[in-house]
C-alpha cells in the first residue's frame, strides 16, 4: 500500500539532494584547482571540462548499471526516496516493500543503487553550472576595453550555456523514468540525451584543449570527411536502437549467432516492436507484446550493427592509409572489436551484466570518439593542397642540398608554429 499511497513528485528533500550534489562537486573541483593552481585560467577551464567529460561518461555507464540491475524503480517517487533525501531515511517503507515482494522493484539494495545514480547526476549538473559560470564571466572580461585578446575565451559561452540547459532536460527525462514507470520511449530518450551529453562536453573537451596546447583542426580530404560524417550518423542510429532493445528487454529475443532461432529470417512482428508509445511490455490496445515483436527489435539491432562494424573498420582503415587522426583511428579500432564482442557476448552467454554494461559504455565511447574526430578535423580546401605542396617541395629540396655545409642548419624556422590534429586530453 506504501507503493500506492506515495505521490510521484515529492519535492521536499530537493534542496537536500542539491546539497549532496555540491558536496561530491567540491571533489572534482579541488582536485583541478590543486593541479592546476599555477596554470593559466584557460588551463583550468580546459581540466575541468575534460573531467567533467569524465565523470558524465562514467554516469552513463552507471545508468546502464542501474537498468540492468532492474533497480530504476527502486525508489518509487522522485527527486528523493519516499520523500527522503537518502535510502537511510526511508528504511521503514524501502522494509515493507521488500517484505511484500521480495524480488520486486523496491529493495534497500535497490533503492541505494537509484539514489546513487541521482547523486551523481547532480554533482555533474552541478559541475556544468560551474563551467557555464567561468564561461560567461570570461566573456565578460573580453569585452572589457584593454583586455579583449589576452583575456579572450576559447569558444562561446553558449556551449555551456546549452549544455546546462540539456542537463536539465535530462533530469526531467530522469524524473519521467521513474514516474512513467519504465516507459521504453522515455527510458531511451534518456538514454539519448546522456549519449547528447557526452557529446556536447566532448566538443567543449577538444575546443579548450587545442586552445590550450595550440593545435589547429586537421585538414581531410571530402571523401574522408563524409565518410566520417556517415559513420557518426549511423553510430548514432545504432545507439538508438540498442537502447530500444534494452529497455524493451529484448536481448534475449535471440539466443543464437549468427542466426535466430535456426533461421536468418525469423519470425518477426515488427509493427508490434517499434510501436513506440506504449507501456513496458504492452501494446497500445493494452494487450501484451508478443514475442516475434520482441526478436523484431532484437534483429533489426543486429542487422544495423552489421553495417556499423563494416564502416567503422572502414573508417579506421582510411584514417590509418591517409595518416589522419592516428588516435580517433586506433580507438575506432579497439572499440568496434570491443562492441562485436560484448554484444555476442549478450547473446549466447544470457546477457551476462559485465558485457552488457561494457556494451552500453563502448556505444557512449565510440559516439566521444567520432565527436573528437570530428571536432579536431575540417574538410581540406585547395589551400591546403596547396600548402601540402609547398611544404613537400621545400623538403625535397633541403634533402637534395645536404651535402651542401649549409645544409647542416637545422630548418627549424620553416616549422609551422601550430600542429595539426594533435589535440591531446589531460585534466
Amino acid at each position: 500500500m506504501n507503493d500506492v499511497q506515495q505521490p510521484l513528485y515529492d519535492l521536499a528533500p530537493l534542496l537536500r539532494l542539491m546539497l549532496v550534489g555540491a558536496v561530491i562537486a567540491l571533489g572534482p573541483l579541488a582536485w583541478v584547482w590543486l593541479r592546476n593552481r599555477h596554470g593559466s585560467p584557460l588551463r583550468r577551464v580546459q581540466a575541468l571540462t575534460v573531467l567533467t567529460l569524465f565523470l558524465t561518461f562514467d554516469l552513463v555507464m552507471f545508468g546502464a548499471f542501474t537498468r540492468l540491475t532492474d533497480s530504476g524503480l527502486g525508489c518509487p517517487d522522485w527527486p528523493g526516496c519516499y520523500g527522503k533525501a537518502s535510502p537511510v531515511g526511508a528504511h521503514a517503507e524501502i522494509s515493507a516493500a521488500q517484505q511484500a515482494m521480495p524480488t520486486g522493484p523496491v529493495t534497500h539494495g535497490k533503492a541505494w543503487v537509484e539514489m546513487i545514480h541521482r547523486y551523481l547526476a547532480t554533482s555533474v549538473g552541478v559541475l556544468i553550472i560551474v563551467l557555464t559560470v567561468i564561461a560567461w564571466r570570461q566573456w565578460r572580461r573580453a569585452r572589457r576595453p584593454g583586455d579583449g585578446a589576452s583575456a579572450r575565451p576559447a569558444l562561446s559561452p553558449w556551449w555551456p550555456t546549452a549544455t546546462l540547459a540539456w542537463v536539465c532536460l535530462q533530469g526531467a527525462f530522469g524524473a519521467l523514468t521513474v514516474t512513467m514507470k519504465l516507459f521504453p520511449a522515455i527510458v531511451t530518450l534518456h538514454l539519448i540525451g546522456g549519449i547528447v551529453l557526452l557529446a556536447l562536453l566532448c566538443v567543449q573537451a577538444v575546443r579548450q584543449t587545442q586552445a590550450a596546447q595550440g593545435t589547429v583542426r586537421q585538414p581531410l580530404v571530402a571523401g574522408l570527411r563524409t565518410l566520417l560524417l556517415a559513420t557518426t550518423a549511423l553510430v548514432a542510429l545504432q545507439i538508438v536502437l540498442g537502447g530500444w532493445v534494452s529497455t524493451n528487454y529484448a536481448v534475449l529475443a535471440c539466443t543464437t549467432f549468427p542466426t535466430c532461432h535456426g533461421s536468418w529470417w525469423p519470425d518477426m512482428a515488427f509493427a508490434q516492436g517499434f510501436q513506440v508509445w506504449r507501456p513496458l511490455g504492452m501494446l497500445q490496445d493494452g494487450s501484451n507484446i508478443s514475442f516475434a515483436g520482441l526478436t523484431a527489435i532484437h534483429y533489426a539491432h543486429r542487422l544495423a550493427a552489421y553495417v556499423v562494424l563494416a564502416a567503422l573498420a572502414l573508417l579506421a582503415w582510411r584514417l590509418r592509409r591517409a595518416r589522419a587522426l592516428p588516435a580517433q583511428a586506433r580507438w575506432l579500432a579497439g572499440l568496434a572489436l570491443m562492441q562485436f564482442a560484448t554484444g555476442l557476448s549478450n547473446v549466447v552467454l544470457d546477457w551476462p551484466l559485465v558485457a552488457a554494461v561494457l556494451h552500453t559504455g563502448g556505444a557512449a565511447a565510440l559516439v566521444v570518439v567520432l565527436t573528437w574526430a570530428l571536432t579536431s578535423s575540417r574538410a581540406a580546401v585547395p589551400a591546403d593542397a596547396a600548402t601540402a605542396s609547398s611544404f613537400s617541395s621545400s623538403s625535397s629540396s633541403s634533402s637534395s642540398s645536404s651535402s651542401s655545409p649549409a645544409a647542416s642548419v637545422p630548418p627549424s624556422t620553416s616549422a609551422p608554429p601550430q600542429q595539426q590534429g594533435a589535440t591531446r586530453f589531460s585534466a
